[in-house]
């Protein structure tokens, strides 16, 4: 869990120099009054009143600078908060795994990663900014009262509403800024939904209905934006009045005590300075509400930490052949079994293909077999230890995954296929073993062309997608990664996994009986239940098991 106090903190050493210049600042406001009061009175004398124009052009000077340095520190702390955010946020939702993502959309991921973070680390600096304002006030009641009793009563009671109106306006604009915040993350969500399917949009015409159902929330944020704003503008409709009734208010006692003679001109003149700070406190609205979304900010980042990651233990994996064992396993997700009393146990070193009809569970097989989710009762283990108890490192090493539609990353095709960049070796190794050089060795750039600009079907991907997978030690989990390839190219790679020279175990999810055929075993699923293993040629007498592949 992280706290608005944790991201407060960790402005580190410069939190410590904007409360400095904060002071400062303060300082240098509390005391110019007072300089330049006595310097009209020497003016009035008609005498030493050089000295005193100095102290406040020093004072002054010294304001400046002391802003300047806020500014920086200011802009410093926040872009190194949001870094460390940041930073924090992707690392747990990336360790998280599939289903620790899959409890928060896209979009909205994305907001609270980019935009409420940034929100966030403004926590620091706009706390101890109001901290410090409290400051010249408090310090203005204090000369006031030195001054004269009855102008620092006059003061106290002015800002005795200025606070009031400034409570309930961070009251108010807490909740507000929250709701708006939100509402940003589900329009997010619902244009990286749309972004993701767009060809499918396109192809059905329904573009005008996407565009609605996006749009459709843009009332809701302006509604609290209005109210937002409606907010702002009556607190500080009511700052404007109260403010200026402080000012009068310590004018007209200062004035009576001017005339009676208790004080004078000069301190006059330096109380209506310290009635201006007074009223001035109205402008602590931008700050609070600085406040408030940072607040908001640090709540919807506190949600995303919240994200249970996946914990890995700390052994090694004996020597084996990738014996892979099911043990009592079964998955529920929102009361749906997915998987129910799974018991296997899969001779290392052989192709064991996954079949069943669609909803059977095929993909959620592969997903625990290679720890990409947890089951909810049972465990999986690969050479005699359970999965849980493998180190990250050696899990990711020995195990290996492709997917009917990967996701590629990196710069280049190179990178996509090694993103470690271990050697150039391995990686024109595993594009040849699964044919993605054929292609490769065909762009102008070879494995160096950038990703991003690559042209490439939905084939060619998945080849990039079986290169990369390729390098594991133990065991291959293949989710229908071959169901793009034409039956030339699925063919050979179907001829390679099956002649592995690095006798793995290779679990394959399938729809075609082709590949079925190849495999050592087949897994016949129906309904989260295993209804048979055995190899395809005497499972195909089954006419249930023909139904399978259509």
């Amino acid at each position: 869990m992280i706290t608005f106090g944790e991201v407060a903190k960790h402005g580190r050493g410069w939190l410590p120099l904007i409360g400095l210049n904060a002071l400062i600042g303060s300082g240098v406001t509390l005391a110019l009054p007072t300089v330049l009061g006595r310097s009209v009175d020497s003016i009035v004398a008609g005498s030493g009143y050089t000295r005193w124009l100095v102290v406040a052009a020093s004072l002054i000077a010294l304001g400046v600078a002391a802003s300047i340095v806020d500014a920086f520190a200011g802009a410093a702390c926040v872009a190194e908060t949001t870094a460390w955010l940041r930073r924090r946020l992707v690392k747990h939702v990336v360790r998280g795994g599939p289903d620790g993502a899959r409890e928060l959309e896209t979009g909205d991921l994305v907001t609270r990663v980019s935009a409420n973070a940034s929100d966030a680390a403004q926590a620091g600096p706009a706390a101890v900014t109001a901290i410090a304002a409290i400051a010249p006030p408090v310090g203005s009641l204090v000369l006031l009262a030195f001054i004269d009793p009855w102008l620092a009563a006059a003061f106290f009671g002015g800002v005795l509403l200025v606070v009031l109106v400034l409570w309930t306006f961070a009251k108010r604009t807490a909740d507000v800024s929250l709701a708006y915040q939100e509402t940003q993350g589900r329009i997010a969500a619902l244009l990286s939904e749309s972004l993701t399917g767009l060809r499918t949009i396109t192809a059905a015409g329904t573009a005008e209905r996407e565009e609605s159902r996006i749009l459709g929330l843009l009332p809701e944020l302006h509604r609290n934006g209005v109210v937002t704003w409606r907010i702002l503008a009556r607190s500080g409709a009511q700052a404007a009045v109260v403010g200026p009734l402080v000012l009068v208010a310590v004018l007209a006692v200062g004035g009576l005590q001017l005339v009676s003679g208790r004080i004078t001109a000069g301190e006059l003149f330096a109380a209506s300075q310290y009635a201006v700070l007074g009223a001035g406190l109205g402008n602590l609205t931008g700050v609070l509400g600085e406040l408030a979304r940072a607040k908001a900010g640090v709540r919807r980042s506190a949600e995303v930490i919240a994200i249970e990651h996946v914990p890995h233990g700390t052994l090694p994996l004996p020597a084996g052949p990738g014996q892979l064992t099911f043990d009592r396993v079964s998955v529920i997700a929102d009361g749906n079994v997915l998987l129910d009393n799974v018991n296997l146990d899969l001779p290392g070193g052989l192709t064991v293909a996954v079949v069943g009809p669609s909803g059977a569970g095929k993909s959620v097989l592969a997903a625990v077999a290679a720890r990409l989710r947890d089951p909810s009762t049972g465990q999986v283990s690969l050479d005699g230890v359970p999965l849980q108890a493998v180190s990250r490192r050696v899990l990711r090493k020995a195990v290996g995954c492709a997917f009917e539609r990967p996701q590629l990353v990196g710069r280049t095709i190179g990178e996509a296929i090694d993103p470690h960049a271990v050697s150039p070796v391995r990686t024109l190794a595993a594009a040849r073993a699964t044919h993605a050089h054929d292609f490769v060795s065909r762009l102008p750039e070879g494995y160096f062309t950038s990703l991003r600009k690559a042209p490439m079907s939905g084939g060619e991907r998945q080849r990039l997608g079986l290169a990369r997978a390729w390098p594991a030690s133990r065991l291959l989990v293949l989710d229908d990664a071959t169901s793009s390839l034409d039956t030339a190219t699925e063919r050979q790679i179907s001829r390679t996994l099956t002649e592995d020279r690095q006798h793995r175990t290779r679990l394959i999810v399938t729809h075609r009986p082709a590949t079925a055929a190849h495999a050592d075993l087949v897994i016949w699923l129906d309904q989260g239940r295993v209804r048979a293993i055995a190899p395809h040629a005497d499972l195909w007498h089954n006419p249930s098991y023909r139904d399978v592949f259509g």
